[in-house]
């Protein structure tokens, strides 16, 4: 089992950046990718859209069409850390913030992850 926690949430005007973080535990050796998720505020959990991902040991980076040059994703698997950098933040990244880690190839391909952290919530004023 891998546990994740995130940090990092807060409120902040559009035009801001915010630099979330995902600590790791548990059997980090099993992680083949990690990602970021976010739930919009009314949506439910299966609503949850992507946001980014990338290999744990670095490379195949994805990213949302509308986070697109605004994010960055990032890891530390010395750390067992993940990150997700958001700059120029708009009203519309307002979500609760979800950290998830594959556990294979095929999982990271489906957009199927395999653990999920508790979220940490954003807002973005306009």
């Amino acid at each position: 089992q891998v546990q994740l926690v995130e940090s990092g949430g807060g409120l902040v005007q559009a035009g801001e950046f915010l630099r979330l973080s995902c600590v790791a535990s548990g059997r980090t050796d099993s992680i083949y990718a990690m990602g970021w998720f976010r739930q919009a505020p009314g949506k439910e959990r299966e609503e949850r859209e992507f946001v980014a991902a990338m290999r744990w040991f670095g490379g195949y980076f994805r990213y949302a069409n509308s986070v697109k040059g605004r994010f960055t994703i990032s890891a530390d698997n010395v750390k067992n850390e993940g990150y997700l950098q958001m700059n120029s933040l708009k009203s519309e990244d307002t979500a609760v913030y979800v950290c998830a880690a594959y556990k294979d190839i095929e999982d990271f391909a489906a957009e199927r992850p395999t653990y999920w952290g508790q979220g940490t919530q954003v807002t973005v004023s306009s």
